[in-house]
C-alpha cells in the first residue's frame, strides 16, 4: 500500500496545467536529499553504524550526481543501503501510459512513445509510477547475458509479422526498464567481463546498444553496484574502463561499536514473529560473540563474518526458548544463557576458518562464546553484590539447569534469593519483566557468570549443566 494516492493528471495537457516540472533522476535525488539534510529528516532509514563513516561519502556522491560502487565484505548492509537510495526519489512520477521504459511525457525517447506523442498531442495518455516501482536490481551471476541487462530481439514480435530492424521488435532488458529510476548490480565482479562491457555506454554516453539496431535511447538512470573486496581483486574483477566510469567508490564496514551491533540485532532479528523475549544481556552476549569471531585469528579475515551471523544467532536463541515453552507449557517464552550453546552448532557454517583450524571449529566458537558471556557479565553484574546467590551453595547444594528446564522449575531449584530485584535491575529488566522467565534468565546468567569468574564450579551436561561450589 503506497503512502498516498497517485496524482490526478491523466493527459499531457492536465500534467502541464498542474505545474509539474520534469527533473532527471539524479536531480530528484540531489534535491530531495538536500531537503532532508536541511530538515533533519532521516535520509537512509534502517541503516545502522554508518552515520559518521559511509553516509557522508554516499551523500557527497549523490549530490555530485555520481554513479557509484559500494565495496565491502559480505553482510555489511550494502544491498540494504542501495535500496534506501530509491527512497530519495519523488513519491510519484508521470510516465507515458504503457511505456516499457517509463518515458516522461514531456520528453518521450522510445519509438512507440514518440509516435503516440505525435498522434495524440496534448491528449497523450499519462499514468503514474510510485518510487517503489522505480528500483531495479540484478544479482550478477556468470550466466547473466547482455540480453538480461540491455535487451535482445523479441522473436514473438518478429513472428507477428514485424520486420527485423524495426525498433519495436526489441525486448528491453532490466536496465532500460528501470529508466528514470535507480538500478543496482549486486556483486558486480561476478559478472563476466564481456557482459560488463555492455554497461560502458550506460555509464558514460547514457544510452544502450542492442545487437545491430540503430537504437540510441538516452537513459535517465542512477547506477549503483556492490562488490566484495576479495572478489574485486581475485575471483573476479571490475574491468578498468568500467571502474573509470563510476564516479565514486565507497567502502562499507561492519558495526564498529557494541551499541551499533545491539541496534542492528534488535532491528533485523525476527523476534516479534517468534513470540519470544530475548533479554538485553543475551543480545549483548551475541553482539560481543560476533565481534570476537570477526577478530579471531582462527577465522579467515578476508571472508568476514556477516551481520547475518548475529541476527541468526539471536533468532536461534529465541527459537530455543519458544521450543522450551511449548514443551513445558510455559505461557511466556524467555531466552536464557542455556539457549546460547546451540547457536554454535547451528551457525558454524556461516564462518570460514583458517585451514590450520580444521576440525576445531566448534571448540573455537564455544570458547569465544564463553569469553563473550564473561565480558558481558563483568560489564553488567561485575559490581553487583551476588553473595546471597553464592550463599545458596555454601552447604554443598547443587543446581541443575538446561535448555529443557522450565523457568519455574529452575527458580524452585535455586530457592529464594535476596537481592534478585537488584540483579534484574542491573540487567535492565524493569516494569513488565517480572515473569518467572525473566527472573530465571537473570539468575541463570548470574550463575554462569560466577562460574566463568571461577567462583562456582560447573559440570557440563548435554543441553545444560550442574552448578556447585
Amino acid at each position: 500500500m503506497h503512502e498516498s494516492l497517485a496524482p490526478a493528471p491523466s493527459t499531457l495537457r492536465e500534467l502541464r496545467e498542474s505545474g509539474h516540472v520534469h527533473r532527471t533522476v539524479k536531480a530528484e535525488i540531489r534535491e530531495n536529499l538536500l531537503a532532508r539534510l536541511r530538515s533533519g529528516e532521516p535520509r537512509f532509514p534502517g541503516i545502522v553504524g554508518f552515520d559518521d563513516s559511509v553516509l557522508p561519502h554516499l551523500e557527497r556522491a549523490l549530490i555530485a550526481g555520481h554513479d557509484l560502487v559500494l565495496l565491502g565484505e559480505r553482510g555489511q548492509g550494502k544491498t540494504r543501503l542501495i535500496r534506501t537510495v530509491a527512497g530519495l526519489l519523488d513519491e510519484w512520477t508521470p510516465v507515458v501510459k504503457g511505456c516499457e521504459i517509463n518515458d516522461h511525457p514531456y520528453a518521450p525517447v522510445c519509438v512507440r512513445c514518440r509516435r503516440l506523442a505525435a498522434a495524440h498531442g496534448d491528449d497523450l495518455p499519462v499514468s503514474w509510477r510510485h518510487r517503489d516501482d522505480r528500483y531495479g536490481e540484478k544479482l550478477a551471476t556468470p550466466d547473466t547475458s547482455v540480453g538480461d541487462l540491455i535487451g535482445d530481439v523479441d522473436p514473438i514480435k518478429i513472428a507477428e509479422g514485424r520486420t527485423l530492424g524495426d525498433p519495436e521488435t526489441v525486448h528491453y532488458g532490466l536496465v532500460p526498464r528501470t529508466n528514470r529510476g535507480v538500478f543496482s548490480v549486486n556483486e558486480l565482479p561476478d559478472l563476466a567481463e564481456r557482459i560488463q562491457v555492455s554497461l560502458l555506454n550506460v555509464l558514460e554516453e547514457r544510452d544502450i546498444q542492442v545487437r545491430g539496431y540503430n537504437l540510441r535511447l538516452p537513459l535517465d538512470i542512477l547506477l549503483i553496484a556492490s562488490a566484495n573486496p576479495e572478489d574485486y581483486t581475485n575471483r573476479g574483477r571490475i574491468i578498468t574502463p568500467l571502474k573509470d566510469r563510476f564516479g565514486a567508490e565507497i567502502r562499507t564496514h561492519y558495526p564498529r561499536t557494541i551499541a551499533d551491533e545491539l541496534v542492528l540485532i534488535r532491528q533485523e532479528a525476527g523476534l516479534r514473529e517468534l513470540g519470544a523475549d530475548l533479554p538485553d544481556h543475551l543480545v549483548e552476549i551475541i553482539a560481543r560473540f560476533t565481534r570476537l569471531v570477526r577478530e579471531s585469528s582462527a577465522v579467515d579475515a578476508r571472508s568476514g563474518v556477516s551481520a547475518r551471523f548475529s541476527i541468526a544467532a539471536a533468532e536461534t536463541a529465541a527459537a530455543s526458548a519458544v521450543r522450551r515453552a511449548a514443551l513445558a507449557g510455559e505461557e511466556r517464552a524467555v531466552a536464557r544463557v542455556c539457549d546460547l550453546p546451540g547457536v554454535v552448532h547451528t551457525l558454524r557454517g556461516k564462518v570460514e576458518f583458517e585451514v590450520s583450524e580444521e576440525g576445531r571449529e566448534v571448540e573455537v566458537l564455544a570458547h569465544l562464546l564463553r569469553r563473550a558471556t564473561a565480558e558481558t557479565f563483568r560489564g553488567s553484574l561485575g559490581g553487583t553484590d551476588l553473595s546471597a546467590l553464592l550463599a545458596r551453595f555454601s552447604d554443598g547444594a547443587q543446581v541443575e539447569s538446561g535448555e529443557s528446564v522450565p523457568a519455574t522449575e529452575l527458580l524452585r531449584r535455586i530457592g529464594r534469593v535476596d537481592g534478585l530485584a537488584r540483579i534484574m535491575s542491573a540487567l535492565g529488566m524493569g516494569e513488565g519483566d517480572e515473569s518467572p522467565g525473566h527472573a530465571a534468565a537473570a539468575l541463570e546468567f548470574a550463575l554462569e557468570g560466577l562460574y566463568l569468574m571461577r567462583r562456582l564450579s560447573k559440570d557440563e551436561l548435554a543441553g545444560g549443566g550442574v552448578y556447585r561450589t
